[in-house]
């Protein structure tokens, strides 16, 4: 059975990426922790053996390291847009588009470095069992989706960003009667608080 593995990642770019953790790192501190959880997350996903990997970024293919990535030893990398849309319509659009063609599909972020791959791994099993299986994050949303079939009614017109995220998609998921599995949860890095849980020697000495 075939495994579509897709990335999101927005462009690490200072004042652009990790917005909420400039207080804490500047404008370019972000931007470089950013570009750091990508190659991270980058190295997890090729440790996973997939047909298709896939980098879907926004806003543009532009930033170096987009480049960097399709240029790495890993090879195999194929880099797509998300496009136009909130945060459901394009994971709903990546992921219909794959399961067009794969059998399964894992939609992960970049936010979540303790996302390793055997957890990936975990995730891919999950789905020889239930069409769908999550990675919920410990604010309440959640780092990995993976699906057997398009699913529209987990991502469209949903209210993203909220600690309720991962509670909703339960129960969207129960009143389609969608089986899911959830694995343990993982830390966001999303706010200062959160760079408590990134990986020792992460963090410059001034930070």
């Amino acid at each position: 059975m075939s495994t579509a593995l897709i990335v999101f990642a927005k462009a690490p770019g200072a004042g652009l990426a990790k917005t909420r953790l400039i207080p804490a790192l500047g404008p370019e501190g972000a931007a470089s922790l950013a570009e750091r959880l990508l190659e991270h997350t980058l190295q997890q996903a090729w440790a996973l053996p997939v047909a298709h990997l896939e980098l879907c970024v926004s806003p543009d293919d532009q930033h170096p390291a987009f480049g960097r990535a399709c240029e790495a030893p890993g090879g195999g990398l194929h880099l797509t847009l998300q496009g136009e849309g909130d945060l459901g319509q394009r994971m709903h659009r990546a992921l219909s588009r794959v399961l067009s063609i794969h059998r399964r599909a894992l939609l992960i972020g970049t936010d979540a470095p303790a996302l390793d791959a055997s957890i990936l791994e975990q995730a891919e099993q999950a789905l020889e069992l239930t069409p769908a299986v999550f990675v919920p994050a410990l604010d309440g949303g959640y780092a990995l989706v993976g699906l057997t079939r398009p699913v529209p009614e987990l991502f469209l017109d949903m209210t993203w960003s909220t600690p309720q995220v991962m509670q909703d998609t339960r129960t969207r998921a129960r009143k389609i009667g969608l089986p899911l599995t959830e694995l343990s949860a993982v830390p966001d890095i999303d706010e200062p608080a959160d760079l408590a849980h990134l990986p020792e020697g992460w963090l410059p000495c001034n930070a």
